[in-house]
C-alpha cells in the first residue's frame, strides 16, 4: 500500500520528490500530450517545489490544481496558492493555472471548482501533505467533510484555522494515478508510526502512495 523512500535530510526528501514528480509528468505527457497534477499547500513542499521549478519539461501541457484552499481573501499570505505561486508557478515559463475560489466561501467555491474540474475523469498525479493528525489536503480525522462523495466538497469546522476550507474529496484523491506524500520532521513521527501501522486516517483511506520521508520522521517506525 506505502512505499517509503527515507533520506537523511528533508532537502534530500524534497529533492527526490521533484525527481519523481517530473519524471511521472514527463511519462505522462509521453502517453497523452497532458497531464492534470494535484497540489498541496502548507509549508513542507516549498523547497521541493522550488527543485521541480528548475527541470526542463513542456510545462505549457501541465495543468496545476489545488488539493484544497483555505477560505481567505485572494492574496491572503496563508493561502495555499500564495504559496505555490511563489514556489512554482512563478518559476515556470508557462502555467495552466486552476485555482480554487475559496474568497467565495466554502460551499459556493466547492461548487465553482466542482464544475471546473468535472471533465477530469481521474488525476494523473497527486501531490499531497501530511497533517500531524493524519489529515490530507483539508480531510480532518471525525469530519463530516470525510463522507460528503461529491469531488469538491465544502469544509467546516476545520481543527485549523481557517475553519472553512475547500477540498477534494477522498474520493477524487483515491481515483488520482499516482500519490505522493512529502513530509519529515521529529513532529511527524507520531503520525507515520501509525500510519504504518495502518490506523484509520484519512491519508490511509487513499490507496497506494509513495512517500518520501526524512530519517527525523522515520525514526519512530524502525524496529
Amino acid at each position: 500500500m506505502h512505499k517509503w523512500h527515507v533520506y537523511s535530510k528533508l532537502d534530500d526528501a524534497s529533492k527526490a520528490a521533484a525527481e519523481f514528480i517530473a519524471d511521472s509528468i514527463e511519462k505522462k505527457l509521453q502517453q497523452k500530450g497532458i497531464c492534470h497534477v494535484i497540489l498541496p499547500g502548507g509549508n513542507t513542499p516549498a523547497v521541493c517545489l522550488a527543485y521541480l521549478a528548475e527541470k526542463k519539461l513542456s510545462w505549457d501541457k501541465v495543468h496545476w490544481y489545488l488539493g484544497d484552499e483555505r477560505c481567505y481573501p485572494r492574496g491572503h499570505a496563508e493561502r495555499n496558492d500564495v504559496m505555490l505561486d511563489h514556489y512554482l508557478w512563478s518559476r515556470l515559463p508557462d502555467t495552466n493555472i486552476h485555482t480554487i475560489p475559496a474568497e467565495l466561501g466554502a460551499e459556493e467555491a466547492a461548487e465553482v471548482y466542482r464544475n471546473r474540474i468535472n471533465s477530469i475523469d481521474s488525476f494523473d498525479i497527486a501531490f499531497l501533505g501530511l497533517g500531524e493528525d493524519g489529515h490530507t489536503a483539508s480531510l480532518f480525522p471525525d469530519n463530516g467533510a470525510l463522507n460528503d462523495i461529491r469531488s469538491v466538497i465544502p469544509v467546516h469546522n476545520s481543527p485549523k484555522a481557517p475553519e472553512d476550507r475547500v477540498s477534494l474529496s477522498l474520493n477524487t484523491l483515491r481515483k488520482a494515478e499516482c500519490r505522493i506524500v512529502l513530509t519529515g520532521g521529529a513532529a511527524k513521527s507520531d503520525v507515520i508510526s501509525r500510519i504504518k501501522r495502518g490506523e484509520h486516517l484519512p491519508i490511509n483511506c487513499l490507496g497506494d502512495i509513495n512517500w518520501y520521508v526524512d530519517e527525523a520522521g522515520f525514526s519512530a517506525t524502525k524496529s
